[in-house]
């Protein structure tokens, strides 16, 4: 597997995964905005020549904020996930980053466990964060 920075090219299969990932996915203007905003770091895991999963943070002075993390329904549960997450936090730390922060779905239960496994720590909850269906998001951080 190899992670590498988001290409324009990888816009159509990291939108294919976005849209097997999220209720209300991110468009294909707003993925190849997120590529040219300064503060945005997007990477892809590139399994047998296929985009298998995708990752983007935000960061801000020393602070960042994971804005997507989605693996391909087909390559779920081979640890892509947890490499990618790992490659994230890896370049937040590079990047002299105190905190990383993300959002995830209260009952995404297997999500939360990853996060909790790379270091991860419940700090709040935003109430209806989510649509379609709404649901509160836990706030999680994580100290580099």
């Amino acid at each position: 597997m190899i992670i590498r920075p988001m290409l324009i090219n990888d816009i159509d299969a990291v939108y294919e995964i976005e849209c097997q990932s999220f209720s209300i996915p991110w468009s294909k203007e707003a993925l190849t905005q997120e590529l040219s905003e300064p503060s945005a770091r997007c990477y892809v895991a590139e399994l047998e020549a296929c985009i298998a999963a995708y990752a983007g943070v935000r960061m801000v002075m020393e602070e960042g904020e994971v804005t997507n993390i989605a693996v391909a329904q087909h390559y779920r549960g081979n640890g892509i996930g947890r490499r990618l997450l790992q490659h994230l936090l890896d370049e937040a730390k590079k990047s002299k980053l105190r905190n990383i922060f993300l959002e995830v779905r209260k009952s995404n239960e297997a999500a939360m466990a990853l996060y909790v496994s790379c270091g991860f720590q419940q700090i709040g909850l935003r109430k209806n964060y989510y649509q379609k269906p709404a649901e509160d998001a836990v706030l999680m951080a994580c100290s580099l």
